[in-house]
């Protein structure tokens, strides 16, 4: 957010770039009305817009999600982005439509069985070839964190976020390193950001996540709230600090997850200075005052109702399916339960690990809640585009 965000599970970094399509391939193909009839039984039973278990639905927030990106597909960057998207049948003006007509469609529904079956009837299926050419996409997801800071340096709020600097066009390339901007231990680089601070925060860590995250609500020590979000970044490629550790046998790569790895910087702060440093990618924020966390194509990102992909390959502003499991909590406090799903969603937004067909990033929300439940994402499934039947 710019998602630029990177998956939390393994990712801990964010980039953008770009991807080139592959000579011999297509990121997306149609599926045939019997295949999707097949691939599961719950697929498109989208039970989250009606609510379920005594939670209220949500289908309020996924006709915001569709208006926002129906304001993206008016726009001149949009019209340029479509012009060569290789994916025979898709257009912007298909998008748009499609995009018309499941609105329509869900607010005459009053069953997610109901919204199934008119969607089948009206659409077509553009599944992702995946990682592995048969569909399978592995699934993360980020967040929104919350955090405590101060808008001047203290003996408690150390550790500053920075403003992009105004002459970074001119930055001889490769640029700066995150240990000349920073210096090892965040705190004494070379002088370059100086007078650039944006905001202080207490811990590094907290500080490290929001470049992660592309976008933080801040607490402030005078009561107020300030919203910070992505303003650019070096040139550098995304390193991922998770693989780094599981690499140097630290932690095993299986089960590696957001909190197992904050769980181990507390217990080894340490090695923030060994780790922190191996991702050379830097983030620089500007202050939002107070408007919601944004995606790449410009446009509010919504809790569970808003994805990421690689948009070299992906449509943006698309309305998509997405098949996977996702965490929910549990009575039992710190606990998660994994249910299968299927969410109609908007690719609204894109990340530095999120590279190839075969990777999505699910945008969980604000708050400790949501990046709990982010943080241990980390399931295959299947991507689908509803585009409607020409």
């Amino acid at each position: 957010m710019i998602k630029t965000l990177a998956s939390l599970t393994l990712g801990l970094g964010i980039a953008l770039g770009t991807v080139t399509l592959p000579v011999l391939s297509v990121p997306l193909r149609l599926v045939s009305t019997e295949q999707i009839n097949v691939a599961a039984e719950s697929l498109g039973l989208d039970d989250q817009l009606w609510g379920r278990d005594g939670e209220p639905g949500d289908q309020r927030s996924l006709i915001t999600s569709i208006d926002n990106s129906i304001t993206f597909l008016q726009t001149p960057r949009a019209a340029q982005v479509y012009r060569n998207y290789p994916v025979r049948g898709i257009t912007r003006d298909r998008i748009l439509r499609s995009l018309l007509r499941f609105r329509e469609l869900l607010l005459a529904s009053e069953s997610p069985a109901q919204l199934r079956e008119s969607v089948k009837q009206e659409f077509v299926f553009y599944k992702s070839v995946g990682r592995d050419g048969q569909g399978n996409v592995f699934f993360t997801g980020y967040y929104e964190p919350i955090y405590e800071a101060s808008r001047v340096p203290t003996p408690e709020f150390r550790y500053p976020l920075y403003r992009q600097p105004a002459n970074m066009e001119s930055w001889r390339k490769p640029h700066p390193t995150r240990v000349q901007l920073e210096g090892r231990d965040g705190l004494s680089g070379n002088g370059m950001l100086r007078g650039l601070e944006l905001v202080w925060l207490r811990d590094r860590l907290e500080a490290f996540l929001v470049q992660i995250q592309g976008s933080a609500q801040l607490k402030l020590t005078d009561g107020t709230t300030m919203t910070v979000g992505y303003d650019g970044g070096t040139d550098f490629p995304y390193t991922s600090v998770g693989r780094q550790i599981a690499g140097d046998g630290k932690l095993p790569l299986d089960g590696l997850t957001l909190p197992v790895l904050i769980d181990f910087f507390r217990r080894n702060p340490f090695e923030l200075s060994n780790y922190i440093p191996r991702n050379n990618r830097f983030i620089f924020f500007r202050e939002t005052h107070g408007a919601p966390a944004m995606g790449s194509i410009q446009v509010p990102v919504t809790a569970e109702r808003s994805i990421a992909t690689d948009k070299s390959l992906m449509p943006p502003g698309a309305l998509a399916l997405i098949h996977t499991r996702v965490p929910f909590p549990t009575a039992v406090k710190g606990k998660m339960e994994q249910r299968l799903v299927s969410r109609y969603v908007l690719d609204q937004d894109t990340g530095s690990a999120i590279r190839g067909p075969g990777r999505v990033d699910y945008f969980m929300g604000t708050g400790e809640v949501a990046g709990d439940r982010a943080g241990v994402i980390g399931w295959t499934g299947q991507l689908y585009y509803l585009l409607l039947k020409e």
